[in-house]
């Protein structure tokens, strides 16, 4: 066994990552045209549903007492490209999660968050609006839910022509994607579909939503693919959510350009299975499927129950959907110059809209994880992802290193040859997809709030079974997680799982004494990387910022300045710069800027403990963060309505806290930029040279 020395010393290296933000190399831009992007993602499918993740090795097991799917297309593709095995959602719940994913931000950031449904997307650069300023034509199919509720349809402030997207064929509320035959409407009554600001569910007469999506994004990306501008198509399914409606008949055979799903663009055939009998197909490898319900070889096995038949039905449809997605790109010979990403909104959940119950522990849907759908739990929000790129991205890949779904915006930026805007949490993934640069350290970070309790499932942990959830918290940086279920307090201890090699969370290290190190690490990390939000308060709000402990300093802040066009508050950190070096305080007087970024960072020494205003002015745009919370935001657009100057209050402990700075100049008058504080004995003045530091030597 090993000692607690030694134990102790393992853990404070892993802790590096926790204190440090240490700089690293991105990939390399692309030097030829950018690749199209396909995004697929689906409703509530669980990381432990697909094959090549779980499934198959409940097959191979070959007990009859262990029902299982099969996906050929998805198990395909993983085998064609990368497995992310380690890849979370930044909220264990669909708007939240999707907010996180479209903003580029963690749910320490996103302007939605536990379940504010059809709230409004903030009006801010977001994944589509990035591409779309890279040269992309952008397209959204499936599911939205983003909208906002402060003006009548189609005038939605948020609908996704307002959030970069060039076109969409989509549900626009949340709830209308929990219905799968928008005309019939059998189980939620009638929905809306609209394409762009027309509705147009008139002539959906028996339009499978799944193949209604699959099949328009097959007509995108045939459209798309002749044009010189690449492509990005976000595909979000409603399915397997819920309602487990079922298809109207067997998927069309072939796939690809003549085969598979096809869009007819008749009213009452708008595609080739808009016939039949809706609610109606189950595939034939579940029809018949039987299982030994009581684990005994010397009864007779019995039918699955009909809600299981139905959920795998599903299943098997979307993966029928992108085989055929995935054959259209060969047949157009654009397979090798499209990255397409697969992955889940959040884990596997317990409703049903039908007479009967479903239990996602019938294929155990979470994996070998505890937790489902509204948990923090690995089983509610570590996602089943896929990532294929011909040529690009090796077959056969596993990448375990942990990533989230805010990290998409940044990687897609990257692919597409444009920096991310500072304002952005996630880093590229292209080092790790590609095995080309080095990958930067990222951030998984989970925070969300639900009345619920954890299911009390035989497979979960005793200790998970029944938990209140109220507000959690999660953060994970290395092989560890911090978790914290119906926290009180900002005091209130996390629980400490090495996830790697403890996948259920079930054995909690927080009580060991070497471990210590590793709960005030996490304690002051959470007060790091996010600001409050009023409309989602949290008990550990006002909970003071933790400083840290730099090992040598020298007075004044580094400074680097990047002289050109730039489409907005840019992150820079390995690009060469114009000019670079160290000076005495904030401001723009002596760098002699024209026009492009300057970035500015170092450390703030805090004289005591309190709450401290910060207020920035100046002509131009810029973003502050302080630790990694994003501070003081006037990014967007580059001449933002924001009234000058803009503040917040944050409480600190008395120390060191590291700052970034990035301000965007455009040309237009003279650069200019200050920074004032006060505090209790701190009259509003500019940040004096005596509270400014920055690192030297590593």
């Amino acid at each position: 066994m090993m000692s607690v020395n030694v134990k102790a010393l393992v853990i404070l290296i892993g802790l590096r990552g926790l204190l440090a933000a240490t700089p690293a190399v991105e990939a390399q831009k692309p030097k030829s045209t950018p690749p199209n992007i396909i995004f697929i993602l689906v409703d509530d499918m669980g990381w432990g549903d697909l094959g090549v993740f779980w499934q198959q090795r409940r097959k191979q097991a070959g007990d009859r007492s262990e029902p299982w799917q099969f996906t050929p297309s998805m198990d395909a593709m993983a085998r064609n490209g990368a497995m992310l095995t380690n890849h979370y959602c930044a909220a264990p719940v669909c708007a939240p999660s999707r907010a996180s994913l479209m903003l580029g931000v963690s749910q320490g950031h996103a302007n939605i968050r536990n379940n504010q449904f059809d709230k409004e997307l903030q009006d801010t650069y977001t994944l589509p609006s990035v591409l779309q300023q890279a040269g992309y034509q952008t397209s959204l199919v499936g599911k939205w839910g983003l909208q906002g509720t402060q003006a009548e349809a189609p005038n939605w402030p948020a609908h996704p022509l307002n959030r970069g997207f060039d076109y969409s064929y989509a549900y626009m509320r949340h709830g209308d994607g929990h219905e799968h035959y928008p005309v019939e409407g059998i189980y939620r009554n009638k929905k809306q579909v609209w394409e762009n600001k027309t509705e147009v569910s008139a002539g959906l007469d028996k339009c499978f939503t799944t193949d209604l999506w699959t099949a328009k994004a097959k007509q995108i990306i045939q459209q798309q693919s002749g044009k010189n501008s690449p492509f990005f198509l976000f595909l979000a399914y409603d399915v397997p959510h819920a309602v487990l409606e079922l298809p109207t008949q067997a998927y069309p055979k072939g796939g690809g350009l003549n085969g598979g799903l096809q869009w007819v663009g008749k009213p009452g055939e708008q595609i080739n299975t808009a016939s039949g009998t809706p609610d109606s197909y189950f595939h034939p490898d579940y029809a018949a499927a039987t299982w030994d319900h009581d684990k005994n070889p010397n009864t007779p096995d019995v039918a699955w129950p009909d809600v299981y038949k139905r959920y795998a039905t599903l299943c098997r449809r979307i993966d029928d959907g992108i085989g055929d997605i995935l054959q259209l790109l060969k047949d157009l010979n654009i397979d090798q110059n499209t990255l397409v990403v697969f992955t889940s909104d959040n884990g596997p959940s317990i409703e049903s809209y039908l007479p009967q119950d479903y239990q996602p522990t019938f294929f155990n849907s979470f994996g070998p994880f505890n937790g489902i759908k509204r948990d923090v739990w690995e089983g509610g929000v570590r996602m089943p992802t896929l990532v294929q790129w011909s040529g690009q991205i090796p077959a056969n890949q596993v990448i375990d290193k942990p990533s989230a779904h805010y990290d998409w915006l940044a990687t897609f930026a990257d692919i597409a040859g444009v920096p991310a805007p500072a304002r952005t949490d996630g880093v590229s993934l292209l080092p790790s997809l590609t095995g080309k640069g080095q990958q930067r350290e990222g951030l998984v970070y989970i925070e969300y709030e639900n009345n619920g309790n954890t299911p009390k499932f035989d497979e979960f942990s005793a200790e998970h079974r029944g938990r209140k959830r109220n507000q959690m918290q999660k953060i994970r940086l290395g092989d560890y997680v911090g978790v914290r279920y119906d926290i009180r307090s900002a005091d209130d201890p996390f629980e400490i799982y090495n996830v790697v090699t403890d996948p259920q969370e079930s054995k909690n290290l927080a009580t060991e004494a070497a471990y210590g190190a590793m709960q005030t690490a996490f304690k002051a990390k959470t007060t790091q990387v996010r600001p409050p939000d009023p409309e989602a308060p949290r008990p550990y709000d006002l909970a003071p910022i933790a400083a840290v402990e730099p090992q040598t300093l020298e007075p004044g802040l580094i400074w680097a300045m990047h002289e050109g066009k730039f489409p907005w508050v840019a992150n820079l950190p390995d690009r060469p710069a114009t000019q670079s070096g160290t000076k005495p305080t904030i401001g723009l007087d002596k760098t002699g800027l024209k026009e492009g970024i300057v970035y500015q960072t170092g450390y703030i020494k805090i004289p005591k403990d309190g709450f401290y205003q910060f207020s920035m002015n100046g002509n131009g745009s810029f973003v502050l963060r302080l630790h990694e919370s994003l501070l003081l935001d006037r990014s967007y657009p580059d001449q933002p309505r924001l009234k000058l100057p803009i503040s917040a209050t944050v409480n600190l402990k008395a120390g060191y806290h590291p700052f970034r700075m990035y301000y965007h100049h455009t040309g237009e008058g003279k650069p200019n930029v200050e920074w004032t504080w006060q505090a209790e004995g701190i009259v509003e003045q500019a940040i004096p040279p005596s509270a400014l530091f920055h690192s030297v030597g590593k």
